[in-house]
Protein backbone atom coordinates (compact mmCIF):
# COMPACT_ATOMS: atom_id res chain seq x y z
CA UNK A 1 0.00 0.00 0.00
CA UNK A 2 1.33 3.46 -0.82
CA UNK A 3 0.63 6.70 1.01
CA UNK A 4 -1.88 8.77 -0.96
CA UNK A 5 -0.87 12.40 -1.40
CA UNK A 6 -2.93 14.86 0.61
CA UNK A 7 -4.61 17.61 -1.35
CA UNK A 8 -4.13 21.19 -0.33
CA UNK A 9 -5.88 24.41 -1.37
CA UNK A 10 -3.57 27.35 -1.83
CA UNK A 11 -4.80 30.39 0.03
CA UNK A 12 -2.39 32.92 -1.46
CA UNK A 13 0.67 34.50 -0.01
CA UNK A 14 -1.24 37.54 1.18
CA UNK A 15 -2.84 35.44 3.90
CA UNK A 16 0.52 34.81 5.53
CA UNK A 17 1.73 37.94 7.25
CA UNK A 18 5.41 38.86 7.28
CA UNK A 19 5.44 41.61 9.86
CA UNK A 20 7.70 44.55 10.51
CA UNK A 21 8.34 45.74 14.05
CA UNK A 22 5.77 48.60 14.06
CA UNK A 23 3.08 46.28 12.66
CA UNK A 24 3.81 43.63 15.26
CA UNK A 25 3.65 46.07 18.15
CA UNK A 26 0.25 47.27 16.93
CA UNK A 27 -1.25 43.79 16.68
CA UNK A 28 -3.83 42.85 19.27
CA UNK A 29 -3.68 46.06 21.30
CA UNK A 30 -5.50 45.40 24.57
CA UNK A 31 -5.54 41.64 24.03
CA UNK A 32 -3.26 39.19 25.80
CA UNK A 33 -0.43 38.18 23.48
CA UNK A 34 1.00 34.72 22.85
CA UNK A 35 4.14 34.21 20.77
CA UNK A 36 4.89 30.69 19.55
CA UNK A 37 8.37 29.90 18.21
CA UNK A 38 8.52 26.85 15.96
CA UNK A 39 5.84 25.70 13.54
CA UNK A 40 6.05 21.93 13.89
CA UNK A 41 3.89 19.39 15.72
CA UNK A 42 4.06 21.30 19.00
CA UNK A 43 4.10 24.91 17.87
CA UNK A 44 1.59 24.77 15.03
CA UNK A 45 -0.84 22.75 17.16
CA UNK A 46 -0.54 25.12 20.13
CA UNK A 47 -1.00 28.22 17.96
CA UNK A 48 -4.04 26.75 16.21
CA UNK A 49 -5.78 25.59 19.41
CA UNK A 50 -5.18 28.86 21.28
CA UNK A 51 -6.44 30.93 18.36
CA UNK A 52 -9.39 28.64 17.56
CA UNK A 53 -10.64 28.15 21.10
CA UNK A 54 -10.16 31.75 22.26
CA UNK A 55 -12.42 33.10 19.47
CA UNK A 56 -10.13 36.03 18.78
CA UNK A 57 -9.69 37.09 22.41
CA UNK A 58 -5.96 36.25 22.34
CA UNK A 59 -3.48 37.66 19.82
CA UNK A 60 -1.38 34.73 18.55
CA UNK A 61 1.86 35.09 16.59
CA UNK A 62 3.63 32.04 15.16
CA UNK A 63 7.32 32.49 14.28
CA UNK A 64 8.65 29.90 11.83
CA UNK A 65 11.45 30.53 9.32
CA UNK A 66 10.30 27.92 6.78
CA UNK A 67 7.36 28.62 4.50
CA UNK A 68 7.04 24.88 3.83
CA UNK A 69 7.28 22.54 6.80
CA UNK A 70 8.41 18.95 6.19
CA UNK A 71 7.40 16.45 8.85
CA UNK A 72 10.21 14.27 10.14
CA UNK A 73 7.70 11.48 10.67
CA UNK A 74 7.02 9.77 7.35
CA UNK A 75 10.26 11.22 5.91
CA UNK A 76 11.77 7.74 6.18
CA UNK A 77 8.90 6.49 4.02
CA UNK A 78 9.96 9.03 1.40
CA UNK A 79 13.44 7.50 1.47
CA UNK A 80 11.87 4.06 1.13
CA UNK A 81 9.75 5.06 -1.86
CA UNK A 82 6.36 4.84 -0.12
CA UNK A 83 5.55 8.53 -0.39
CA UNK A 84 6.70 11.66 -2.21
CA UNK A 85 8.41 14.66 -0.66
CA UNK A 86 5.44 16.93 -1.37
CA UNK A 87 3.23 14.54 0.61
CA UNK A 88 5.07 15.49 3.80
CA UNK A 89 5.23 19.23 3.03
CA UNK A 90 2.75 21.62 4.65
CA UNK A 91 2.18 25.38 4.62
CA UNK A 92 0.74 27.91 7.07
CA UNK A 93 -1.83 29.75 4.96
CA UNK A 94 -4.88 28.25 6.66
CA UNK A 95 -3.57 29.16 10.12
CA UNK A 96 -3.38 32.77 9.00
CA UNK A 97 -6.54 32.97 6.89
CA UNK A 98 -8.92 30.85 8.98
CA UNK A 99 -7.72 31.43 12.53
CA UNK A 100 -6.20 34.92 12.33
CA UNK A 101 -2.77 33.79 13.49
CA UNK A 102 0.03 36.24 12.66
CA UNK A 103 2.43 33.92 10.83
CA UNK A 104 5.92 35.42 10.71
CA UNK A 105 8.49 33.68 8.52
CA UNK A 106 11.68 34.76 10.25
CA UNK A 107 14.27 33.50 12.73
CA UNK A 108 13.87 34.21 16.43
CA UNK A 109 17.31 35.36 17.58
CA UNK A 110 16.78 36.48 21.17
CA UNK A 111 14.35 36.27 24.07
CA UNK A 112 14.28 38.90 26.82
CA UNK A 113 12.34 37.27 29.64
CA UNK A 114 12.44 40.42 31.78
CA UNK A 115 10.99 42.69 29.08
CA UNK A 116 8.92 39.77 27.72
CA UNK A 117 9.98 40.27 24.12
CA UNK A 118 11.23 38.13 21.24
CA UNK A 119 13.67 39.64 18.75
CA UNK A 120 13.68 38.46 15.14
CA UNK A 121 16.52 38.41 12.62
CA UNK A 122 14.60 40.85 10.40
CA UNK A 123 14.54 43.47 13.17
CA UNK A 124 11.02 43.03 14.55
CA UNK A 125 10.48 42.83 18.30
CA UNK A 126 7.45 40.85 19.49
CA UNK A 127 6.03 41.48 22.98
CA UNK A 128 4.35 38.57 24.74
CA UNK A 129 2.35 37.69 27.81
CA UNK A 130 3.01 33.99 27.27
CA UNK A 131 5.81 32.51 25.18
CA UNK A 132 5.69 28.97 23.77
CA UNK A 133 8.93 27.45 22.54
CA UNK A 134 8.75 24.45 20.25
CA UNK A 135 12.05 24.68 18.35
CA UNK A 136 12.75 20.99 17.87
CA UNK A 137 16.36 19.84 17.99
CA UNK A 138 19.86 21.00 17.25
CA UNK A 139 22.99 18.81 17.26
CA UNK A 140 25.61 18.59 19.98
CA UNK A 141 28.84 20.01 18.59
CA UNK A 142 31.63 17.45 18.07
CA UNK A 143 29.36 14.59 19.12
CA UNK A 144 30.77 12.51 16.26
CA UNK A 145 34.49 13.31 15.73
CA UNK A 146 35.13 14.30 12.12
CA UNK A 147 31.55 15.40 11.49
CA UNK A 148 29.97 18.83 11.77
CA UNK A 149 26.94 20.56 10.31
CA UNK A 150 29.30 21.97 7.67
CA UNK A 151 29.79 18.39 6.45
CA UNK A 152 26.08 17.53 6.27
CA UNK A 153 26.02 17.53 2.47
CA UNK A 154 28.70 14.84 2.35
CA UNK A 155 27.37 12.78 5.24
CA UNK A 156 23.71 13.79 5.69
CA UNK A 157 21.90 13.56 8.99
CA UNK A 158 18.42 13.81 7.41
CA UNK A 159 17.03 14.28 10.93
CA UNK A 160 15.50 17.57 9.90
CA UNK A 161 13.35 16.63 6.94
CA UNK A 162 13.33 18.31 3.53
CA UNK A 163 16.46 18.91 1.49
CA UNK A 164 18.48 16.57 3.72
CA UNK A 165 15.97 13.80 3.03
CA UNK A 166 16.29 14.43 -0.71
CA UNK A 167 20.08 14.36 -0.50
CA UNK A 168 20.26 11.12 1.47
CA UNK A 169 17.84 9.40 -0.89
CA UNK A 170 19.83 10.56 -3.93
CA UNK A 171 23.04 9.22 -2.40
CA UNK A 172 21.40 5.85 -1.73
CA UNK A 173 20.09 5.63 -5.28
CA UNK A 174 23.59 6.39 -6.63
CA UNK A 175 25.35 3.68 -4.59
CA UNK A 176 27.50 1.31 -6.67
CA UNK A 177 26.45 -2.29 -7.05
CA UNK A 178 27.36 -4.14 -3.87
CA UNK A 179 28.12 -0.86 -2.11
CA UNK A 180 27.94 -0.07 1.58
CA UNK A 181 25.58 2.19 3.52
CA UNK A 182 26.63 3.16 7.04
CA UNK A 183 24.66 4.81 9.82
CA UNK A 184 26.05 6.39 12.97
CA UNK A 185 23.11 6.10 15.38
CA UNK A 186 22.59 8.68 18.16
CA UNK A 187 22.81 8.21 21.93
CA UNK A 188 19.74 8.68 24.13
CA UNK A 189 17.74 10.88 24.36
CA UNK A 190 16.95 11.91 20.80
CA UNK A 191 14.11 12.72 18.42
CA UNK A 192 11.94 9.70 17.50
CA UNK A 193 13.52 6.68 19.25
CA UNK A 194 12.55 4.16 16.51
CA UNK A 195 13.46 6.60 13.73
CA UNK A 196 17.01 5.45 12.90
CA UNK A 197 15.90 1.82 12.71
CA UNK A 198 12.87 2.54 10.55
CA UNK A 199 15.33 4.39 8.30
CA UNK A 200 17.56 1.33 8.13
CA UNK A 201 14.48 -0.67 7.16
CA UNK A 202 13.55 1.77 4.40
CA UNK A 203 17.11 1.88 3.05
CA UNK A 204 17.15 -1.93 3.07
CA UNK A 205 13.82 -1.97 1.23
CA UNK A 206 15.20 0.23 -1.55
CA UNK A 207 18.48 -1.66 -1.79
CA UNK A 208 16.79 -5.06 -1.82
CA UNK A 209 14.99 -3.99 -4.99
CA UNK A 210 17.71 -2.11 -6.89
CA UNK A 211 21.00 -3.20 -5.30
CA UNK A 212 20.44 -6.51 -3.51
CA UNK A 213 24.13 -7.26 -2.85
CA UNK A 214 24.61 -3.96 -0.99
CA UNK A 215 25.25 -4.00 2.76
CA UNK A 216 24.14 -1.82 5.68
CA UNK A 217 26.34 -1.15 8.71
CA UNK A 218 25.01 0.47 11.92
CA UNK A 219 27.39 1.84 14.54
CA UNK A 220 25.27 2.24 17.66
CA UNK A 221 26.34 3.60 21.07
CA UNK A 222 23.24 2.17 22.78
CA UNK A 223 23.03 -1.36 24.20
CA UNK A 224 19.40 -1.58 23.10
CA UNK A 225 16.91 0.46 21.08
CA UNK A 226 13.18 1.02 20.60
CA UNK A 227 11.27 -1.94 19.09
CA UNK A 228 14.55 -3.84 18.80
CA UNK A 229 13.05 -7.33 18.67
CA UNK A 230 10.51 -6.22 16.04
CA UNK A 231 13.11 -4.57 13.82
CA UNK A 232 15.60 -7.44 14.08
CA UNK A 233 12.87 -9.95 13.29
CA UNK A 234 11.86 -7.87 10.28
CA UNK A 235 15.41 -7.42 9.02
CA UNK A 236 15.96 -11.17 9.19
CA UNK A 237 12.70 -11.92 7.41
CA UNK A 238 12.86 -9.29 4.67
CA UNK A 239 16.55 -8.41 4.31
CA UNK A 240 18.46 -11.45 5.51
CA UNK A 241 22.23 -10.92 5.56
CA UNK A 242 22.03 -7.24 4.56
CA UNK A 243 22.02 -5.45 7.95
CA UNK A 244 24.85 -5.56 10.51
CA UNK A 245 24.64 -3.63 13.78
CA UNK A 246 27.68 -2.98 15.98
CA UNK A 247 26.67 -2.03 19.52
CA UNK A 248 28.76 -0.62 22.38
CA UNK A 249 30.13 -4.04 23.36
CA UNK A 250 32.02 -4.11 20.05
CA UNK A 251 32.98 -0.44 19.76
CA UNK A 252 29.74 1.17 18.60
CA UNK A 253 30.18 4.02 21.08
CA UNK A 254 33.72 4.83 19.89
CA UNK A 255 33.11 6.14 16.37
CA UNK A 256 34.62 8.83 14.17
CA UNK A 257 34.25 9.63 10.49
CA UNK A 258 36.32 11.10 7.67
CA UNK A 259 34.00 13.00 5.36
CA UNK A 260 36.63 13.42 2.63
CA UNK A 261 37.79 9.80 2.55
CA UNK A 262 34.24 8.48 3.13
CA UNK A 263 35.33 6.22 5.96
CA UNK A 264 33.96 5.36 9.37
CA UNK A 265 36.28 4.34 12.21
CA UNK A 266 34.63 1.99 14.71
CA UNK A 267 36.88 1.48 17.72
CA UNK A 268 39.99 1.60 15.53
CA UNK A 269 38.62 -0.45 12.64
CA UNK A 270 38.35 1.77 9.55
CA UNK A 271 35.56 0.89 7.11
CA UNK A 272 35.17 2.29 3.59
CA UNK A 273 31.56 3.23 2.84
CA UNK A 274 29.66 4.72 -0.09
CA UNK A 275 26.99 6.54 1.92
CA UNK A 276 27.22 7.56 5.57
CA UNK A 277 24.16 8.78 7.47
CA UNK A 278 25.43 10.50 10.64
CA UNK A 279 22.76 11.15 13.28
CA UNK A 280 24.59 12.99 16.09
CA UNK A 281 23.70 13.49 19.73
CA UNK A 282 20.95 16.08 20.09
CA UNK A 283 19.83 18.97 22.25
CA UNK A 284 17.00 21.50 22.40
CA UNK A 285 16.78 23.98 19.53
CA UNK A 286 19.13 26.92 20.08
CA UNK A 287 16.47 29.50 20.95
CA UNK A 288 15.61 27.55 24.13
CA UNK A 289 19.18 27.95 25.32
CA UNK A 290 19.20 31.63 24.30
CA UNK A 291 16.02 32.10 26.35
CA UNK A 292 17.81 30.70 29.39
CA UNK A 293 15.37 27.85 30.00
CA UNK A 294 17.63 24.84 29.41
CA UNK A 295 19.29 22.76 32.07
CA UNK A 296 22.03 20.98 30.17
CA UNK A 297 20.89 19.96 26.70
CA UNK A 298 17.13 20.11 27.29
CA UNK A 299 14.53 22.42 28.84
CA UNK A 300 12.97 21.19 32.11
CA UNK A 301 9.21 21.76 32.32
CA UNK A 302 6.32 21.31 34.72
CA UNK A 303 4.16 18.41 33.63
CA UNK A 304 0.78 20.04 34.37
CA UNK A 305 1.10 22.79 31.76
CA UNK A 306 4.51 22.39 30.05
CA UNK A 307 5.71 25.63 31.65
CA UNK A 308 9.43 26.12 32.07
CA UNK A 309 10.86 25.42 35.49
CA UNK A 310 12.87 28.65 35.01
CA UNK A 311 9.94 30.90 34.04
CA UNK A 312 6.17 30.29 34.44
CA UNK A 313 5.37 32.51 31.43
CA UNK A 314 7.50 30.40 29.07
CA UNK A 315 6.29 26.99 27.93
CA UNK A 316 8.43 24.40 26.11
CA UNK A 317 6.97 21.63 23.95
CA UNK A 318 8.02 18.54 22.07
CA UNK A 319 11.56 17.47 21.35
CA UNK A 320 13.12 20.40 23.25
CA UNK A 321 11.43 19.62 26.58
CA UNK A 322 12.78 17.53 29.45
CA UNK A 323 9.41 16.38 30.73
CA UNK A 324 9.73 12.83 32.00
CA UNK A 325 8.63 9.57 30.45
CA UNK A 326 7.29 10.63 27.04
CA UNK A 327 9.50 9.98 24.01
CA UNK A 328 10.47 12.83 21.72
CA UNK A 329 7.95 12.32 18.93
CA UNK A 330 5.51 14.24 16.75
CA UNK A 331 2.54 12.57 18.46
CA UNK A 332 3.95 13.52 21.88
CA UNK A 333 4.50 17.14 20.84
CA UNK A 334 0.95 17.38 19.50
CA UNK A 335 -0.42 15.93 22.76
CA UNK A 336 1.67 18.28 24.90
CA UNK A 337 0.61 21.26 22.75
CA UNK A 338 -3.07 20.68 23.52
CA UNK A 339 -2.39 20.57 27.26
CA UNK A 340 -0.28 23.72 26.99
CA UNK A 341 -2.85 25.56 24.84
CA UNK A 342 -5.60 24.86 27.36
CA UNK A 343 -3.42 26.05 30.26
CA UNK A 344 -2.30 29.22 28.46
CA UNK A 345 -5.84 30.06 27.42
CA UNK A 346 -7.02 29.52 30.98
CA UNK A 347 -4.30 31.73 32.43
CA UNK A 348 -5.04 34.57 30.00
CA UNK A 349 -8.84 34.44 29.80
CA UNK A 350 -10.01 32.55 32.89
CA UNK A 351 -11.43 29.64 30.85
CA UNK A 352 -11.67 26.22 32.52
CA UNK A 353 -8.53 24.10 32.62
CA UNK A 354 -8.88 20.32 32.92
CA UNK A 355 -6.24 17.98 34.38
CA UNK A 356 -3.45 17.19 31.92
CA UNK A 357 -3.57 13.87 30.09
CA UNK A 358 -1.08 12.78 27.44
CA UNK A 359 -0.89 10.02 24.85
CA UNK A 360 1.68 8.85 22.32
CA UNK A 361 2.00 6.26 19.58
CA UNK A 362 5.02 5.74 17.32
CA UNK A 363 4.50 3.70 14.15
CA UNK A 364 7.34 2.28 12.05
CA UNK A 365 7.37 0.61 8.65
CA UNK A 366 9.77 -2.31 8.26
CA UNK A 367 8.78 -3.43 4.75
CA UNK A 368 5.78 -3.06 2.47
CA UNK A 369 2.62 -3.48 4.57
CA UNK A 370 4.72 -4.54 7.57
CA UNK A 371 3.98 -1.88 10.18
CA UNK A 372 4.66 -2.00 13.92
CA UNK A 373 3.85 0.39 16.74
CA UNK A 374 4.53 1.28 20.36
CA UNK A 375 2.59 3.65 22.56
CA UNK A 376 1.43 4.67 26.01
CA UNK A 377 -0.78 6.96 28.06
CA UNK A 378 0.64 9.39 30.60
CA UNK A 379 -0.41 11.67 33.44
CA UNK A 380 1.05 14.77 35.04
CA UNK A 381 2.65 14.32 38.45
CA UNK A 382 4.56 16.81 40.59
CA UNK A 383 7.84 15.41 39.30
CA UNK A 384 7.21 14.65 35.63
CA UNK A 385 4.97 13.35 32.87
CA UNK A 386 4.62 9.78 34.12
CA UNK A 387 3.73 6.69 32.11
CA UNK A 388 0.47 5.04 33.14
CA UNK A 389 0.31 2.09 30.75
CA UNK A 390 1.58 1.08 27.33
CA UNK A 391 1.46 -1.33 24.41
CA UNK A 392 3.72 -2.62 21.65
CA UNK A 393 3.35 -4.81 18.58
CA UNK A 394 4.38 -8.41 19.07
CA UNK A 395 6.89 -10.49 17.17
CA UNK A 396 5.32 -13.14 14.98
CA UNK A 397 2.18 -11.17 14.14
CA UNK A 398 0.34 -12.17 10.98
CA UNK A 399 0.47 -10.21 7.75
CA UNK A 400 -3.07 -8.85 8.12
CA UNK A 401 -2.28 -7.34 11.52
CA UNK A 402 0.91 -5.72 10.24
CA UNK A 403 -0.87 -4.29 7.19
CA UNK A 404 -3.63 -2.89 9.40
CA UNK A 405 -1.00 -1.26 11.62
CA UNK A 406 0.57 0.45 8.62
CA UNK A 407 -2.83 1.63 7.37
CA UNK A 408 -3.53 2.97 10.86
CA UNK A 409 -0.34 5.04 10.65
CA UNK A 410 -1.42 6.53 7.32
CA UNK A 411 -4.72 7.57 8.87
CA UNK A 412 -2.91 9.06 11.86
CA UNK A 413 -0.67 11.11 9.59
CA UNK A 414 -3.64 12.62 7.81
CA UNK A 415 -5.27 13.33 11.16
CA UNK A 416 -2.33 14.97 12.92
CA UNK A 417 -1.40 17.19 10.00
CA UNK A 418 -5.02 18.34 9.75
CA UNK A 419 -4.90 19.01 13.50
CA UNK A 420 -1.79 21.15 12.99
CA UNK A 421 -2.42 23.03 9.78
CA UNK A 422 -6.13 22.94 8.86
Amino acid sequence: MTFDRRKFIAVGTAAVATLSAPMVLAQGAGKPRVVVIGGGSGGATAARYIAKDSNGSIDVTLVEPSRSYFTCYFSNLYIGGFTELEDISHTYGTLAAKYGINVVHDWAVDVDRVAKTVSLAGGAVLPYDKLILSPGIDFVEDAVPGWSVAAQNKMPHAYKAGSQSELLKAQIMAMPEGGRFAMVAPPNPYRCPPGPYERVSMVAHVLSQMNPTAKILIADPKPKFSKQALFEEGWQRHYSGMVERIGPDFGGENVSVDTEAMTIDIDGMVENVDVCNVIPAQKAGRIADMAGVTGGNWAPVNAADMSSKMDPDVHVLGDAAAQGDMPKSGFAANSQAKVCAMAVRGALTGSKVFPAKFTNTCWSLIAEDDGVKVGATYEATEEKIAKVDGFISQTGEDAATRKATYEESVGWYAGITTDMFD
